[in-house]
Parts: C-alpha cells; structure tokens; sequence
C-alpha cells in the first residue's frame, strides 16, 4: 500500500532559534516529508539561512495585516495537495525522530480523519506551566468520537495546531478551516469533523516541546482571544461549555503544589487563574467593549485594527 504522502505547513512570525531547532528536527524525520511550507508575516525580520537548513523549504511573505488564524491556514492547505497535512507552529520542536511517523500511523484507522501531537514543557518551564502540560496532554494516547460528548463535553473537540496532522480529503470535504477567526480555528475544525460521525486521535508517542511561562497579563490577553472566538461561534461554543475544565484544572494544580510541598505557588496560581477568567470573561462580551480596551486585551491587536467588530 502506497505511504501517505506528507505536507507540513507554519505561519511564522519573526521566527528564531527555536524555528532553526524545528527545520533540523523535521529534517531528521524518520517519516519523509514532501515540503514544508511557510507563510512569513515579516519578511523585514526573515532570516534567509533558514532556507538553506533544509532542502523542501518553501517560504511564501505576506503581509502582517492579512494574518488570521483560520484565513491564513485555509490558504496554505489550499496550496497543497498532500495526503496528510501536518499544521505546526514555529516555537514547537520535535522531540524526536519519530513525530510524523508516529501521527501518521493514526490515520491506519479507518474513522480516524486527525490526530494530534503531545506537548511537552520545555528546558525552564515553571512548575504551574509544567503541570499545565500534563494535565492537557497526559501520557496516555486516546481516540474521541462523538460517542464521547457526554462525558467530555467540549473537550472532545480538542485539537491544536501547535502540531496537528488533517486528513486533506476530508478536510476539504467538511470545508476546512474558518475563513476568519482570532483564535481557536482547530477546534471549530474539530467540532465540525466530530459532528460529521469522525474521530480525532490524541497521539501520546508524537512529542514536541513547547510552553510559555505567561504572566498574569499575557494570561489575560490569551483568554480574552479565547474569549471572543467562542463567542463569534455560539453554535459550538454555548452547546459544550468550557469553564468547568479550567475549574478542574485549578483544584487538581492546587493539590499537585501542595502534594510536592510547594504550597507557596498556591499565590501564584489563583492570581494567573483570576486573570485567565476576567480575560476569558471580557472575550465573551467583547461586543460591548470600546474598540480601545479591545486592543488593550487582546494578543493580536493588528488583527483589531483592520477588522470590524462583529
């Protein structure tokens, strides 16, 4: 039976080391990879040695201001016509030899139509972030299907384009992904893929590393986007609520602190968990906010600033 042939496509943005880390780490596949594919949205800051790290880069400059998560990514699938498209963003780095293979055997299921990569925290993680990472992506694989709705509620839609992997046919059959979002696209994706009777693999044994240790006001800006793209999709969003994962998550860090005898980042936690809800909370009513204190919330403020409310 003919392999699948692979596609990986990145937006970037002012990438750097880490983006040199992940081309030599998608090099050293032991899956082969036709091309890999990057839309760059600041060709003033593109660094053109990365273009001579690996010989199936292909580097495609757009502007800034025509960026948007769903938008940009529907345009790059558009350009390929892989089998299996693995979308990646550029601040994760394979762990290992073995990512692609390793997601490209899920698809060996027949309902199977995505699957997505572990995160693992990275060298300097704080602890709170660390736990975070294991707490989304635990050690163990799983498949989700609609069956799963009950009990898992929106998490059954989870998917993220840190480092996912579409089946191309598929995808293009259910439509893609959304011509406009500011965040969130691979779940929408998800929702819709689900809802179509398909599973999406969750693939343990595909690792990349990635995390950020956000302060309390990054927190607040990422939810905020979180925010409004649950609210400009109701017809997900308001059918599977989310606040009682990050309910969940807050008591099960909390005992975890505590259990390794570091009660003292208790401080830390309720205060990055505050800003995580108000953010999360004035993303939802966003519609109500002047455009001023929008841009004051959001991570994405040239995304604002040639777009309309809606």
């Amino acid at each position: 039976m003919k392999e699948p042939i692979v596609d990986i496509l990145i937006p970037t943005y002012r990438p750097g080391q880490e983006f040199k880390e992940l081309l030599l780490g998608l090099f050293r596949q032991s899956y082969p990879v036709r091309r890999i594919l990057v839309v760059n949205t600041d060709a003033t800051l593109w660094n053109p040695e990365f273009e001579d790290l690996v010989p199936n880069l292909y580097v495609d400059h757009i502007d800034q201001r025509t960026f948007d998560h769903g938008g940009t990514r529907r345009e790059m699938a558009a350009s390929s016509d892989a089998d299996l498209l693995l979308f990646m963003t550029q601040d994760a780095v394979p762990a290992n030899a073995e990512l692609v293979e390793n997601l490209v055997r899920q698809f060996s299921l027949p309902q199977v139509r995505a699957a997505y990569a572990r995160q693992l925290p990275k060298k300097g993680c704080s602890v709170l972030e660390a736990y975070t990472r294991g707490f989304n992506y635990p050690r163990e694989s799983d498949i989700k299907d609609y069956g799963d709705l009950p009990e898992l509620g929106l998490k059954t839609f989870f998917c993220s384009n840190v480092c996912a992997m579409y089946d191309r046919k598929t995808y293009e059959e259910l439509g893609g992904f959304v011509r406009r979002t500011l965040f969130n696209e691979d779940m929408i994706y998800a929702a819709g893929l689900i809802e179509a009777g398909y599973s999406i693999a969750y693939a343990a044994d595909a690792m990349v590393y990635h995390s950020h240790n956000y302060g309390c006001v990054a927190q607040l800006k990422r939810n905020f986007d979180l925010g409004v793209s649950q609210a400009q999709h109701p017809e997900i969003f308001e059918k599977y609520p989310s606040e009682g994962e990050g309910i969940r998550m807050v008591k099960q860090t909390s005992a975890y602190v505590c259990r390794i005898g570091r009660p003292w980042l208790l401080v830390p936690l309720f205060f990055q968990s505050g800003c995580k809800y108000l953010g999360y909370l004035l993303g939802k009513h966003y519609r109500l906010l002047p455009r001023w204190l929008i841009r004051r919330c959001t991570m994405s403020r040239t995304w604002w600033r040639f777009r309309k409310k809606r």
